[in-house]
């Protein structure tokens, strides 16, 4: 039987996997990514997780941080997370060291790939996911395929202006952006300038909003609203099938997700009330699973 091995390259860990045809993770294996040493050890951080696996793989898919561009398989931008990682030419470079196929895109596209082919959207063609985190990410998959843009930019979703965040100023430099009061830590911040005792945590956050705690519900309630409205106006102009929120913040529970459904329906044009939003399904193989996934369109 033919394997392939997934990757998934984040600013703290990277993680591989030996993924076989059908879908099915037969052994998982991460590494911390040692983002500050440069992109020659994240490559060789990579390069080493998948060896560690002990199989042998037919091809390699890459689901990496930051702006990929998938023709060629390098970086066009990348945050901070990754300092010096723009640039990298991640599939020429893993391809000289592992000596296989390589494919590469976005860790978000991979998380919605993953989702579609074994996850809470299996069967569905036309699925917008929401990657709530660190930042707010998004992917578009039309006809079952990723949307990239015509500049592989595309799934910016929490870089949408929503009315539950005016004024707020964003990472990005910009305003009033979905991301600016609903990433993770946006919400922690807002919670620290706000509550009496602080959290450690965003799990704290949630643990007491759902004991009732009056602070926690509302920092927790003016993110979701955020991502709520930004994900509406996005299905307004995607008619997806299906819309999934997945990533660390979509552990909040109901105090978050409650709010999170209020805003998205509100928004939703009447041809397009009733598409559903819920969580994935797939946790963090999702990106694995739809990093393989590209590994085998290579073969075929």
């Amino acid at each position: 039987m033919t394997l392939v091995a997934g990757i998934d390259i984040g600013g703290t860990k990277t993680a591989a996997g030996i993924v076989d045809p059908h879908g099915t993770l037969l052994r998982r294996h991460a590494v911390p990514t040692p983002a500050s040493d440069g992109p020659a050890a994240v490559v060789a951080a990579a390069v080493r997780a998948v060896r560690d696996l002990g199989a042998p793989v037919a091809a390699v898919g890459v689901g990496s941080a930051g702006v990929v561009d998938p023709e060629s398989g390098r970086i066009v931008s990348a945050t901070d997370a990754l300092p010096g990682w723009a640039g990298t030419a991640l599939r020429r470079d893993l391809e000289r060291a592992l000596g296989v196929p390589v494919a590469v895109d976005n860790d978000v596209h991979a998380h919605a790939l993953g989702e579609a082919w074994r996850g809470a959207a299996a069967g569905r063609r036309h699925v917008l996911l929401a990657a709530v985190g660190t930042g707010i990410g998004g992917s578009l998959l039309v006809d079952g395929r990723v949307h990239h843009g015509a500049r592989s930019a595309a799934g910016h979703a929490g870089h949408v202006p929503v009315p539950s965040a005016a004024g707020a100023p964003c990472t990005c430099g910009g305003t009033s952006h979905a991301e600016a009061v609903g990433s993770g830590p946006a919400l922690l911040a807002a919670y620290a300038r706000s509550a009496p005792v602080p959290a450690s945590s965003l799990a704290e956050v949630s643990a007491r909003a759902d004991g009732g705690e009056e602070t926690a519900r509302r920092v927790l309630a003016r993110g979701a609203r955020a991502l709520g409205e930004a994900l509406g106006g996005i299905v307004n102009m995607t008619d997806p099938e299906l819309v999934l929120v997945g990533g660390g913040v979509a552990h909040c529970g109901p105090a978050w997700w409650e709010p999170l459904r209020q805003a998205f329906e509100a928004e939703l044009l009447p041809p397009l009330k009733g598409v559903e939003l819920r969580p994935g399904s797939l946790g963090g193989d999702a990106a694995l699973l739809g990093a393989a996934r590209l590994a085998l369109e290579v073969l075929r």
